[in-house]
């Protein structure tokens, strides 16, 4: 995990909520401004104490706190469920490669239907449509069937399915191997539905507007209550006060959605994605076992002796594991 400098981020702008609420920091400051050129225009006194608004502020950050922190926990479980989404990955290819039909058309397909998921679960999480970024993955009829599917990483799974079930009628993958394929398929359905659920419930709207209304209202008789004492500060102190107010509050919104690329620190889908496609699809390519050169296939007689086929077809003993 990198750590970045501690005078980098504070100089740095891009990643910060600063430039979407620089304008409302500065329509305080302006406010406050005319505020104190009333009052000492005018000469008049509000004789507000700053022991109410003391308290009202530490209520007020209790309540952003809140906000923040469950906007916090939505961004949290979206990057949780996108790590089941990669192991549950991982898992399939694994298991379609090591249990499945030994044959490499099957392989490839099915490995290229798992590794495609990721993708266009990303797609469909961001409301995006352009599938030109798997054209390396899936040949054009496949990506005109996707185009053409309500719901891509459904359609992604049926596929799967489709080729799971062809290996199990087939005889060429066990019935175990097939269960715990198809769990993982599953899995991935889960995953994605729960994500959905994410982008489809943002925080209540009732309580961004009252959350909203309460800043406002802090705000703006801020300047009343500090400028007998202040003076020509009082711009600055509310502008100073009303910069961690409306950080917060936006913090709060953009970790809403930690799927969208248009949000401040969304999840990273495409590096995700990527990473998955390349640990899934290396999984087609040829190697040579060592289990297979050295070691052959072991045999557990029926006297408690253990032995092993050797490539020559010759049984010969191993050593009895002692307990």
């Amino acid at each position: 995990m990198e750590r970045r400098d501690f005078w980098r981020e504070v100089v740095s702008l891009s990643g910060s909520v600063t430039p979407f609420i620089a304008k409302r920091v500065a329509v305080f400051g302006l406010y406050g401004a005319l505020v104190w050129w009333i009052a000492n225009f005018t000469h008049v006194q509000t004789g507000l104490g700053v022991a109410p608004y003391e308290i009202i502020g530490v209520v007020l950050a209790l309540v952003l706190v809140l906000r923040t922190n469950s906007g916090y926990d939505r961004w949290y479980e979206g990057r949780k469920l996108w790590g089941g989404i990669v192991n549950q990955s991982r898992n399939l290819g694994l298991i379609g490669t090591a249990y499945g039909p030994d044959d490499p058309a099957w392989r490839n397909a099915f490995l290229r239907w798992t590794a495609v998921f990721p993708h266009l679960a990303r797609h469909s999480l961001r409301r995006e449509r352009d599938l030109s970024d798997i054209e390396g993955l899936m040949t054009p009829e496949e990506i005109e069937q996707l185009e053409r599917a309500e719901h891509s990483p459904l359609f992604s799974s049926l596929q799967i399915a489709k080729l799971l079930q062809s290996a199990r009628q087939h005889e060429a993958m066990d019935g175990f191997a097939f269960m715990r394929a198809d769990e993982q398929r599953a899995q991935l359905i889960d995953h994605i539905g729960a994500c959905e659920r994410i982008l489809a419930t943002p925080l209540a709207k009732v309580v961004s507007i009252k959350v909203r209304h309460f800043i406002f209202l802090y705000l703006a008789l801020l300047p009343l209550a500090i400028v007998d004492k202040s003076g020509m500060l009082t711009p600055f102190l509310t502008m100073l006060v009303a910069f961690p107010l409306l950080s917060l509050d936006q913090i709060g919104i953009e970790l809403e959605n930690p799927f969208s690329v248009r949000r401040l620190s969304h999840l990273p889908l495409t590096e995700i994605a990527n990473k998955i496609q390349r640990n899934v699809m290396s999984l087609d390519q040829p190697y040579e076992s060592l289990l297979d050169e050295e070691i052959g296939v072991g045999i557990v007689s029926m006297n408690g002796r253990r032995e092993f086929t050797s490539e020559n077809g010759a049984a010969q003993p191993l050593a009895t594991a002692t307990r």
